[in-house]
């Protein structure tokens, strides 16, 4: 199973990190104890202890330290829906105040809603809501950028090393890239995609090619090679630095 994802509702107010880190960092990501406890705890398919005054939801406990936590799965992942600490000498417990809080939930929404809820308590509100969503459909989008620049790099650095032109299969359609670099000439490169790539990949795509200007990029057809069927080539000229630095450290 996936790392206990903590709702933004229980990371701004439970575990006080009111700013939430780029969207490149998935909130799974976050540093902090309880959720390293929860992501272990739920890793597998241990013991776990479910919090039994909780009867609307399936919620169970996790604890480290002095902190106190809740966590709901759905088919994606765990996740931590609400979080405490126990204080020294506090009559308080972490689970029967949320459970007292799910009981005074219950009864505004039956004050107000019909048809009545008949579990003594109301929890739905600490469940992943649409900000969730939202944020989970960004670390999406973000993380496909990411691989997207991971592959060409990759790319560009085996066409320096080689001299050949590099392709890799993507998600619908085929990414080549050829690097010349010739000494005391200009170093060319020449991406070719072959298929159905969105406006938005194809510009994660140029620039994600190292030491080429934004807008150098233009349409051209690669030398000494026919052109493929839907096939689109652009070309630019890489700074012979960024090239070299490539070479020293392609990582």
């Amino acid at each position: 199973m996936s790392r206990t994802r903590p709702t933004i509702r229980c990371l701004r107010e439970d575990l006080g990190i009111a700013k939430l880190p780029p969207a490149r960092v998935p909130l799974d990501e976050v540093d902090h104890p309880l959720l390293r406890k929860a992501s272990a705890q739920f890793a597998g398919d241990g013991v776990r202890e479910r919090i039994a005054a909780i009867d609307d939801v399936v919620l169970f406990k996790v604890k480290i330290q002095r902190w106190r936590g809740a966590v709901w799965s759905d088919i994606r992942c765990p996740w931590l829906v609400a979080a405490g600490r126990r204080e020294d000498g506090s009559p308080d417990d972490f689970y029967a105040v949320l459970a007292e809080r799910g009981r005074q939930a219950r009864k505004v929404h039956n004050h107000t809603e019909t048809p009545p809820l008949t579990t003594d308590t109301y929890s739905t509100a600490l469940l992943p809501g649409p900000l969730d969503e939202a944020r989970m459909r960004l670390e999406d989008a973000e993380g496909q950028v990411l691989r997207l620049e991971s592959a060409v790099r990759g790319l560009v650095v085996n066409a320096l090393l080689t001299g050949r032109e590099q392709c890799e299969d993507l998600a619908g359609y085929t990414l080549a890239i050829l690097v010349r670099a010739e000494e005391g000439h200009e170093t060319y490169v020449g991406v070719r995609i072959i298929g159905q790539v969105t406006i938005a990949d194809q510009a994660v795509i140029l620039d994600a090619v190292p030491g080429c200007e934004r807008d150098s990029w233009y349409p051209d057809v690669m030398p000494h090679r026919e052109t493929a069927a839907g096939e689109v080539i652009w070309s630019n000229l890489m700074d012979p630095h960024a090239a070299a630095a490539l070479l020293n450290d392609p990582e």
